[in-house]
């Protein structure tokens, strides 16, 4: 699958039968178990089904066998546990505070995962402990993510911009919805399991209170299952334009707007109606470089700099912190000192 294969309000079948897999038995087949869940098994046959289902399924699911985390640890998330880490939640003024108290629960109520908050100078990580010598699904992991990370953006009102996501387990034949509810930075078969983010976002205050908790939990889990990129989207095929070439041969807004055949008044009105700019889509395909090139050992913060177009490592950092709130030196140390030696 692709992420052309991308469809507004939907999710890639795959991750049905990921839900499915700890209840189907030799008895009770995929489908048997949909049609006891009062869902069409014709769904299985389908690429991709609407997030509505997947929504129905979860919390199906979570109240038959009285566990919100599909099965995938011995002691179950007791049906009900969401909307009590939410209220819990709003007894915290600060994020990193809340994000703490969510942590603590879901260690408690876990037998095989443990997570815990690290903060290291201008970045943090929620780390997983998985259990030794056993292999975790992905599917697992990004559960936990959806969980966690979903509950910390509603709680400020606004989304948590990942910087990485790094998993103990192989990469699964199936990425491209990952990418899109998380992060375009996936790592498979590192040392460890965590996600990455910017520190400063742990200072952030929750705006939530006791009444927004109903209206949330109504919509939950189909609130925080969407977050749709469209590939066909005028700023999706801009930056895949970009993508194609080295930073210096980029185009200007108005060459970039004849290649497409639009005035370039047009080019910013539509890309305005998009929440966009032509600067923004290039500052966004700078980010991805730079967060990949990071990444690579091999090159130095000043190769980095010269690619990316930067006139020097410092304004190369200014530039950074600008898209990330972090430092490139400090996130450059913190991959590289836990990366699987080239």
């Amino acid at each position: 699958m692709t992420s052309g294969a991308l469809a507004r309000g939907t999710i890639a079948t795959e991750l049905l039968h990921e839900a499915l897999a700890a209840y189907v038995t030799a008895e009770r087949s995929a489908a048997d178990l949909l049609i006891e869940l009062g869902l069409s098994p014709a769904s299985l046959a389908e690429p991709r089904v609407p997030v509505a289902l997947y929504g129905r399924l979860w919390r199906r699911l979570a109240l038959r066998f009285d566990d919100e985390f599909f099965g995938m640890d011995p002691r179950r998330l007791r049906s009900g546990s969401f909307a009590f880490l939410c209220r819990l939640s709003l007894t915290q003024t600060r994020l990193g505070d809340a994000l703490e108290l969510v942590l603590d629960f879901l260690n408690l109520g876990f037998e095989q995962r443990e997570a815990h908050l690290v903060r290291q100078r201008s970045l943090a990580s929620i780390q997983l402990r998985e259990p030794e010598g056993q292999q975790t699904r992905a599917f697992t992991c990004f559960t936990y993510w959806l969980i966690v990370h979903g509950l910390a953006c509603w709680l400020i009102g606004r989304r948590i911009p990942l910087l990485a996501v790094e998993l103990r387990c192989p990469e699964p034949a199936f990425t491209d919805d990952y990418r899109v509810l998380f992060s375009d930075n996936l790592r498979f078969g590192q040392p460890q399991t965590r996600l990455i983010f910017a520190a400063e976002v742990l200072d952030a205050p929750v705006r939530r209170t006791p009444a927004d908790v109903a209206r949330f939990l109504a919509g939950a889990p189909n609130n925080i299952l969407q977050r749709y990129r469209d590939p066909e989207s005028l700023a999706e095929r801009l930056k895949a334009r970009l993508r194609a070439l080295p930073g210096d041969q980029w185009p200007t807004g108005e060459v970039m707007a004849q290649a497409l055949h639009l005035s370039s008044a047009t080019l910013r009105r539509r890309l305005a109606e998009q929440g966009q700019s032509y600067q923004a889509l290039k500052d966004s395909v700078r980010h991805e470089r730079a967060i990949a090139w990071l990444a690579d050992r091999s090159r130095s913060l000043d190769d980095i700099a010269e690619a990316l177009g930067f006139s020097d490592v410092r304004a190369f950092y200014k530039g950074f912190r600008k898209w990330t709130g972090t430092n490139p030196g400090h996130y450059r140390q913190l991959i590289l000192a836990g990366a699987v030696p080239a």
